[in-house]
C-alpha cells in the first residue's frame, strides 16, 4: 500500500525534494547548479536542506533560479512557498534546549530571568574560553601577559609561599 498526499496544496520542501530527486540530483549537486545559475557562490547544500526541511523558505531571488534549475514555471514554486509560509508560522516555537539552525541554542538564564545591562551602563565581562579569548590583541599596545608567575596573587602573609616542583625537605630540630 502506498501513501496516499495529504489534500490541499503541496508544500515547498517536499515539492523541492520531489523534483530534486526525480531529476536523480543531490542536495550539493543542486546548490552547486543554482550558485553557477545565480552567479552567488554561497549557497550551500545546508540551505537546500533547511529549505526542503522547511526550516527556511527561500525567497522571490531563489524561487527563480530554483526554477530555471528545475524546469518548472516559477509560479508553481512561488504557491508553494506561499502555503509553506502560512504552514510555518503556525508551528510552535522551537525547543529553547535544541540548538537553532545556527548551531546556538537559546537557553534560559538561571533563575529563569532575562538579561539586562548593569547598573552604570556596563558590560558583563565575558566568560573564559568564549569569543573575547580568541580575539586577535588590540593594535594599541602589547598584547597581554599570559598567565605566570609574574600574574599569580601574592601568597597570604600568614603562610610560606610554596615552590613549584619538589617540596623542601624538612625542617630538622636542633
Amino acid at each position: 500500500m502506498t501513501p496516499s498526499t495529504p489534500p490541499g496544496p503541496e508544500l515547498l520542501g517536499p515539492l523541492l525534494a520531489r523534483l530534486r530527486l526525480a531529476r536523480g540530483r543531490s542536495q550539493q549537486f543542486l546548490a552547486a547548479e543554482l550558485c553557477a545559475a545565480s552567479g552567488v557562490p554561497t549557497l550551500s547544500r545546508h540551505e537546500v536542506s533547511r529549505w526542503e526541511r522547511q526550516l527556511r523558505v527561500p525567497g522571490d531571488f531563489w524561487l527563480g533560479w530554483l526554477a530555471v534549475v528545475l524546469a518548472v514555471p516559477v509560479e508553481l514554486l512561488a504557491e508553494a512557498a506561499g502555503h509553506s509560509r502560512p504552514a510555518r508560522r503556525g508551528t510552535p516555537p522551537a525547543d529553547p534546549a535544541r540548538p537553532r539552525a545556527g548551531g546556538t541554542a537559546a537557553r534560559p538564564r538561571a533563575g529563569g530571568t532575562a538579561a539586562r545591562p548593569r547598573a552604570g551602563g556596563t558590560a558583563a565581562r565575558p566568560r573564559a574560553g568564549g569569543t573575547a579569548a580568541r580575539r586577535p590583541p588590540r593594535r594599541g599596545g602589547p598584547p597581554p601577559a599570559p598567565p605566570g608567575p609574574a600574574t599569580r596573587p601574592a601568597p597570604s602573609p600568614g603562610r610560606p609561599a610554596r615552590r613549584a616542583g619538589r617540596r623542601s625537605p624538612p625542617a630538622t630540630r636542633q
